[in-house]
């Protein structure tokens, strides 16, 4: 079984290269581009991991999958969180890692909002699969949400009430 902790500025090593990984691997998978992350410092992740709450998977020193959480500032929007950056290595899929991470946001982001929500790309079945499972809803679909090598990703809007 997995170790699952939240990761700190101290972690951002490892992170930058999961992330790099997951950015690299399935690039219709985040908004977010490989190109433009792999460009950037050290201190970057190590900011990531101190703005937000960041989870990570382990088995022993290897980190095995990440995700996480924000909450905005905005003063009518402080009710809702934000599941983000999900992602777990090959190795470790299929073997509960992922709703280990997706359980340990939903209790952080419990403790201060109401609302949960997260995009996750339509093709990909087995995270959408993961979200339902964890009691996420669909509410939407964006098309075209990304572009990667020209060619669109659709997006499924999710969400689950935290509490109320």
């Amino acid at each position: 079984m997995a170790d699952v902790r939240r990761l700190t500025a101290s972690d951002a090593e490892i992170y930058r290269e999961i992330r790099l990984e997951g950015l690299d691997r399935h690039p219709e998978a985040f908004g977010a581009s490989f190109d433009t992350e792999a460009t950037e410092d050290i201190a970057f992740f190590a900011g990531r991991l101190t703005g937000s709450t960041v989870f990570g998977g382990f088995d022993g020193q290897a980190l095995l999958g990440v995700a996480g959480c924000f909450t905005t500032t905005q003063e009518k929007e402080r009710h809702k969180a934000t599941l983000f950056g999900m992602y777990v290595r090959e190795a470790a899929r299929g073997k509960g890692l992922g709703k280990l991470l997706v359980e340990a946001v939903l209790k952080e982001a419990g403790n201060h909002a109401e609302i949960i929500r997260l995009t996750v790309v339509t093709t990909n079945a087995a995270a959408r699969d993961l979200y339902e499972r964890c009691g996420f809803e669909c509410y939407g679909i964006e098309p075209k949400s990304l572009k990667v090598a020209g060619r669109y990703y659709d997006e499924a809007l999710m969400y689950k009430h935290l509490r109320g």
